[in-house]
C-alpha cells in the first residue's frame, strides 16, 4: 500500500511527467530527437476491473477495454501519451495527442513542441482533423479510406508500432488492472520515462564503446 500511495501521491503532484519531460530535454541536448516528423496511432488494452475512460472494445468482442494514444517523433521515442475508453475513436484523439507534447527544452532558444510532420493510418482520415492539424502548424500526412492497400506511409509510421511493442511489454500496461484511470496513466507515462531512459543510456553506452579505444592509444 505504501509503493501505491506513492505511485498516486507523485502521479498527482506531476513527479512523473516531469520526469519525462526532463528525460526528452536530455535527448534532444545529446540530438536524439527528431522533430521533422512524428507518428501517432492508438493501441487496444483490455481492461479486467473495468473503471473510468473504459468502454466497449469493437476488436475485442465488445470486451471492456481502454486504449493508448502514443506520439513518437521520427525515432520512435514516444513524446506523449493519453488514455480514453476503448470504444472512443482514434481521429477524435489527434488533437489533444498532438497538444499533450510538452514544450521540450535541452538546446538554446526556445523548447520545441510540434513536429513538421505528423503521419497517421486511415483511422485518421477526415478533412476536419487535417484542418485543425494544419492551424497547429502542424503538415498532416493521412491515408486515405477507400484506396488500395499500401499507402507507402509504412515507411514511416513503423515506429509508433515500435513504440507500443516496448510500451506493453511492460506488464501493467498490457492488460489495465488498475479500476482508478489516474493510476494507469501513472503507470503509462512512468512507461514512456522508461523507454526515453533507455534511449539515453544505450547512447552513451555507444558513445564509451567508441572512444574507448581512442582513450587507451592516448
Amino acid at each position: 500500500m505504501t509503493c501505491w500511495r506513492r505511485l498516486r501521491d507523485w502521479n498527482k503532484a506531476g513527479v512523473w511527467q516531469r520526469l519525462h519531460e526532463l528525460l526528452l530535454a536530455e535527448l534532444r541536448a545529446a540530438d536524439l530527437l527528431d522533430f521533422s516528423r512524428a507518428a501517432v496511432d492508438g493501441s487496444h488494452v483490455r481492461a479486467m476491473k473495468g473503471g473510468n475512460k473504459t468502454g466497449r472494445s469493437p476488436v475485442d468482442r465488445g470486451r471492456t477495454g481502454s486504449k493508448h494514444h502514443v506520439i513518437v517523433e521520427a525515432h520512435g521515442i514516444p513524446l506523449a501519451a493519453t488514455l480514453t475508453g476503448g470504444n472512443r475513436n482514434d481521429v477524435t484523439q489527434l488533437i489533444p495527442l498532438i497538444q499533450a507534447v510538452p514544450p521540450i527544452r535541452g538546446k538554446r532558444g526556445r523548447p520545441r513542441q510540434r513536429p513538421d510532420l505528423v503521419y497517421a493510418d486511415r483511422g485518421y482520415d477526415h478533412d476536419k482533423y487535417r484542418h485543425l492539424v494544419r492551424e497547429l502548424g502542424i503538415t498532416p500526412v493521412i491515408a486515405r479510406r477507400g484506396t488500395e492497400h499500401g499507402s507507402g506511409l509504412g515507411v514511416y509510421r513503423w515506429v509508433v508500432e515500435a513504440a507500443f511493442a516496448l510500451l506493453h511489454w511492460f506488464r501493467r500496461l498490457r492488460i489495465r488492472w488498475e479500476i482508478r484511470d489516474d493510476i494507469h496513466e501513472a503507470f503509462l507515462t512512468l512507461g514512456c520515462a522508461i523507454i526515453c531512459w533507455r534511449r539515453l543510456r544505450n547512447n552513451s553506452l555507444c558513445h564509451l564503446l567508441a572512444t574507448a579505444p581512442q582513450q587507451v592509444l592516448a
